[in-house]
């Protein structure tokens, strides 16, 4: 009689704990727009129909020229201003990536197939619980393989979550019984981890009270 209210209690820190991590796991990291995005904001007014002798896009024969300098050249221009055209297109409202991606789509969309450029500093977005789950975690979950708690069974779950949600990520981090460390995936972060073993938690025993 005494383990249910330890096993209510750790329900609500279960809760708690997916509460405090999934908007981590799931947020987007903040970007650069698209060249796309950049082009219509910006770029349009003159380049849409080819005013003040801009390039028009989609005239395969005026970007092929232009596309035979390369991006680095194109960039240099669009970035210090060339004929009519001021510097950054006339505004400070988008960075030299955004330039640079600007342009490539400008070619893609009149003959070019340049791939868009990326900001190789930037993080790289954190995938959600549900993502790794479907993706890797289900192999073994899905069915109860190998032992592991299968997803929904929810007797199975409070079980192993009983010392805790540290405690049974950290198992699933460094690897417990025939899971592998961090599933087999081994470029999950620790926190994609804890998203994961959330999920499971949130999907298999909270949602199922």
């Amino acid at each position: 009689m005494k383990t249910k209210p330890a096993i209510g209690r750790w329900i609500v820190g279960a809760l708690a704990a997916w509460a405090a991590w999934t908007p981590a796991a799931q947020a987007v990291v903040p970007g650069e727009r698209t060249g796309k995005e950049v082009v219509d904001a910006f770029c349009f007014e003159c380049h849409g129909a080819g005013a003040n002798g801009a390039p028009r896009i989609g005239d395969a024969k005026a970007w092929k020229a232009r596309a035979a300098r390369g991006l680095t050249s194109l960039t240099s221009s669009a970035l210090a201003g060339v004929r009519k055209m001021p510097p950054h297109g006339g505004t400070l409202q988008i960075n030299d990536l955004e330039i640079r991606r600007a342009i490539t789509y400008m070619v893609n969309q009149s003959g070019g197939r340049w791939n868009e450029p990326i900001d190789r500093a930037a993080k790289v977005a954190a995938r959600s619980g549900k993502q790794i789950v479907q993706a890797q975690c289900v192999k073994c979950h899905g069915t109860g393989e190998g032992g592991s708690p299968r997803l929904g069974d929810r007797q199975a779950w409070i079980k192993r979550a009983a010392p805790g949600l540290d405690s049974l990520v950290a198992s699933a981090i460094h690897g417990h019984g025939a899971m592998p460390s961090r599933g087999g995936m081994a470029d999950l972060t620790d926190t994609e981890m804890r998203a994961a073993v959330s999920y499971m938690v949130q999907t298999s025993v909270i949602e199922k009270k």
